[in-house]
């Protein structure tokens, strides 16, 4: 490869990157709506995001006070949709004294997502 055309390369990855546009585990929004998305069997769920469910579907109450607030997908890495659309709650991780990473976000359809690792990933909760 000539020198010039590697130094490009080598440019244009380097902008994209700081400018955010290599987004990687962005999931693309055909690939939800063709179904293309990881998912999670409940049972496969850590026991605390099981309990965090139970909460969810009862209406509370909830241990944090964020608990219920309106996610805003700034991350664009759930189907895009009006903003209001998703909540967040938090999932308990043992041995930590704050929130920790681990949530539980909402849809308005009733569609569950986990993320263990603060809306770096998500995967879809199949119950």
């Amino acid at each position: 490869m000539k020198p010039w055309l590697r130094f490009l390369i080598v440019a244009w990855l380097a902008i994209g990157g700081a400018l955010g546009l290599a987004r990687e585990n962005v999931v693309p929004q055909e690939d939800f709506l063709r179904g293309e998305v990881d998912w999670i069997v409940l049972a496969e769920l850590p026991r605390e995001a099981r309990q965090t469910l139970v909460l969810i579907k009862a209406g509370g109450p909830f241990p944090y006070a964020r608990d219920g607030v309106v996610f805003g997908n700034y991350e664009r890495r759930l189907p895009l949709r009006p903003h209001g659309d998703y909540h967040e709650y938090t999932v308990k991780t043992p041995g930590r004294h704050d929130r920790g990473a681990r949530r539980i976000i909402v849809g308005r359809e009733q569609t569950y997502y986990y993320t263990d690792d603060h809306y770096r990933s998500f995967r879809r909760i199949r119950e």
